[in-house]
């Protein structure tokens, strides 16, 4: 099993976890994400890690994938 929380002593959110496995689940990168939603290159590690707020992205990644997920999980 793969351990999202950590990566490179970086932790990710519990929003960033669930669209991490979602990504996998659909057979996505995160760069593909970060490519559909329209946001600045490595913008999305930050949102997924809770070092930007990403308010205009959450609801672009959740349409994207599907999901009805808040970034205060």
């Amino acid at each position: 099993m793969v351990n999202l929380t950590k990566k490179q002593d970086q932790i990710y959110t519990p929003f960033g976890v669930a669209v991490k496995k979602r990504l996998i689940d659909m057979g996505l990168t995160q760069g593909q994400l970060e490519t559909g939603i329209g946001a600045p290159n490595n913008y999305l590690t930050m949102v997924l890690r809770g070092k930007r707020s990403g308010k205009k992205y959450i609801p672009l990644i959740n349409a994207y994938l599907g999901m009805d997920l808040q970034d205060d999980l």
